[in-house]
């Protein structure tokens, strides 16, 4: 069991792991060997989170979340195995950590006199400039 949060327990049975070789540093080894991780964690049909977490989850994500709503994270940052791995789990758990703080409500507040009279003033000044620019008719 994996502890996201005190309320969300992930079972490492819903993550899915696939090893292919990485790009980058490594030498003869990299070709050899493979060590990047790519995690894929179903969000629709995971028993852990709750329906405005995986709603959350869904737009934190962005393009990493196919249409059938499975989150793939790729980690291929060090030479090993099993640190890319421990970092794989570690940048879901940060991103379901984001996704289960609830957004603080926004409160609803008015433009105060000031800023509503600086913003005529402006309008008024701006108008005033143009009509300067306008060509006068003389008769």
């Amino acid at each position: 069991m994996l502890v996201v949060t005190a309320d969300i327990m992930l079972d490492e049975t819903e993550l899915v792991f696939r090893f292919v070789r990485a790009s980058g540093p490594g030498g003869q080894n990299v070709n050899k060997v493979a060590t990047a991780v790519q995690l894929y964690f179903d969000v629709t049909h995971s028993l852990a989170l709750t329906q405005p977490v995986k709603t959350r989850l869904w737009t934190l994500a962005g393009r990493r979340i196919s249409s059938a709503g499975v989150l793939h994270i790729s980690a291929q940052r060090f030479r090993s195995q099993e640190r890319n791995r421990t970092d794989a789990v570690e940048r879901l758990i940060a991103l379901i950590k984001r996704a289960a703080e609830k957004p603080k409500p926004r409160k609803q507040t008015r433009p105060t006199r000031a800023s509503r009279r600086r913003r005529l003033d402006g309008k008024r000044h701006q108008g005033d400039k143009k009509r300067l620019r306008r060509r006068t008719e003389e008769f």
